[in-house]
């Protein structure tokens, strides 16, 4: 008996938001495969983002997570927690619309923040005053995220919470 394709499920959102912990938690609640776009382009390059970004630029590795999205992954069943910045490129949250459905997560600046000051492998953060940084980012890509599909707050919420909302949302999105 041929499986139903069901769309995939695709997270997006700031870093720090909880797209690879949530998404896991949800593929398996689905019975999905889980996939990190950016683990999924360090895998296919050999070597990790902050090199990619080191050595090839930024534009470089926006191609990378372009062609993953086109055809680097299976077309349905797929729960994928996108890198932060994939959704602002030009056409993009048109390109996931077509492949599935698109859920945004969100959290406040404040908790952002704390979450991801402390870790030196995001390689857009990794200058000398990374809140800074991060703040400045936020800003620019906010309206792009809100923008990209419904939004879901992990703020002050467990992770069950989450998950229980993801999953209602892209049910009634189906």
């Amino acid at each position: 008996m041929k499986q139903i394709e069901l769309p995939n499920l695709y997270l997006v959102g700031f870093m720090g938001v909880g797209k690879s912990a949530l998404g896991r938690r949800v593929a398996k609640e689905l019975d999905y495969q889980f996939i990190d776009s950016d683990q999924s382009i360090e895998n296919k390059c050999g070597r990790p983002i902050s090199e990619i970004f080191k050595n090839e630029g930024e534009a470089s590795f926006r191609q990378y997570e372009l062609e993953f999205i086109q055809s680097g992954h299976p077309s349905s069943r797929c729960v994928v927690s996108c890198g932060g910045g994939l959704v602002i490129q030009d056409g993009m949250k048109e390109l996931l619309k077509d492949k599935g459905v698109v859920i945004c997560l969100f959290a406040s600046l404040e908790t952002i923040i704390e979450r991801i000051s402390r870790n030196s492998d995001r390689p857009l953060i990794n200058v000398s005053n990374p809140e800074t940084r991060i703040r400045e980012l936020f800003a620019e890509r906010e309206s792009f995220y809100m923008k990209s599909g419904p939004c879901i707050s992990t703020e002050g919420r467990t992770i069950a919470e989450v998950v229980r909302h993801i999953l209602r949302t892209y049910k009634d999105c189906t």
